[in-house]
């Protein structure tokens, strides 16, 4: 998995706050694979993306960003907030 300081966009933009990954794996070294869905600094989305729900096994959270998930669309149910 990349370092928290080292997110970056594929398209070479300034930062990420965010990188959730589909794929995961008992082994750390191949957990942040397969699909990838970047998370721009500031965004607010209180629904899963097309093809995300439930799909999201691992995640990288920039430096001096929060990252916070609800158990349920439109923000409802139990929260969970990750940083870096």
């Amino acid at each position: 998995c990349p370092a928290a300081a080292d997110l970056r966009p594929a398209d070479g933009g300034a930062r990420l706050c965010a990188l959730l990954y589909a794929d995961n794996s008992p082994y750390y070294e191949q957990c942040c694979s397969g699909d990838v869905l970047e998370v721009p600094p500031g965004s607010d989305a209180p629904y899963m993306p097309r093809g995300w729900a439930g799909r999201v096994s691992s995640l990288v959270v920039g430096a001096r960003c929060e990252l916070t998930v609800w158990s349920r669309s439109a923000k409802r149910g139990n929260s969970k907030k990750f940083g870096a």
